[in-house]
């Protein structure tokens, strides 16, 4: 019997009716729902192998309309209107998304074994050695770079930005990159002298060339930040990954520029 994920599909749901509240779904968006429906049956059919490689390329375009939010029918609700919480950076605005989440959604139901379970003290120590590194590398790189300064704060807003950094963000970006990319990657490659550490840099190479679209600065620390990330989850197993990413969002957003300094 498939065992579920149960804690991490109940703090997805929770992220999901969050943004529900704040949204609201077109009838186009029974097309997307229905395609992650057939990718997913055609992932566990046991008959025609190539089936199961199609299924997972679905999911896999999927995936990258979903997270550009190409697909139509979803009307994802403003959370925070465009500001500048310090006055040396750039704009911020919050939407919360109504289709990135289908995401985690599929990965948390279809492939389970993303989670990488590990021990709670395993978890723990992962996260913070993890952590120590990715806001060393990331954070350290983005103040060499000139891109933030310190600017401790915690604007009225914070808790909102907090569930949707969570809930929303890390736990969704962790569930594909670590857990189905790296996780993925780490089976695919296990018979190889270096197949744990092969599939950890290319992850952590997607994951930075995910943000082509903020410039090269933002590929290069967030591909360093995400070998931090990927260590947390060959040692700490899904949750781990997911709170080395959220405590290095939130150091960023509570004591540095955020999003990034005003040019």
């Amino acid at each position: 019997m498939l065992a579920l994920p149960w804690t991490y599909l109940a703090l997805l749901s929770m992220g999901y009716g969050m943004a529900l509240a704040y949204g609201r779904l077109g009838g186009l968006a029974v097309i997307s729902f229905s395609l992650l429906l057939f990718a997913g049956y055609a992932v566990h059919q046991r008959q025609v192998l190539i089936g199961r490689y199609l299924g997972h390329a679905l999911f896999i375009v999927m995936s990258l309309a979903l997270a550009l939010h190409w697909l139509p029918g979803f009307y994802n609700g403003r959370g925070i209107d465009p500001q500048r919480f310090t006055d040396d950076a750039t704009t911020f605005v919050l939407y919360l998304n109504l289709d990135k989440p289908l995401i985690g959604f599929w990965l948390l139901l279809v492939c389970p074994w993303i989670i990488g379970r590990r021990s709670l003290p395993q978890a723990i120590r992962a996260t913070a050695a993890a952590l120590i590194l990715s806001a060393t590398l990331g954070l350290g790189g983005a103040l060499l770079l000139g891109m933030i300064n310190w600017a401790p704060k915690w604007p009225d807003q914070a808790w909102l930005w907090v569930l949707n950094n969570l809930l929303l963000v890390t736990l969704v970006e962790e569930a594909l990159f670590r857990g189905y990319i790296q996780g993925g990657l780490s089976r695919h490659f296990k018979h190889l002298p270096y197949g744990e550490l092969l599939a950890l840099l290319l992850a952590s190479l997607l994951f930075g060339l995910a943000h082509l679209g903020a410039g090269w600065q933002w590929v290069l620390l967030a591909g360093l930040a995400g070998i931090g990330y990927g260590l947390a989850y060959r040692f700490g197993g899904l949750a781990a990954a997911i709170a080395t990413h959220f405590g290095l969002n939130l150091l960023h957003f509570g004591l540095f520029s955020y999003p990034m300094l005003a040019r």
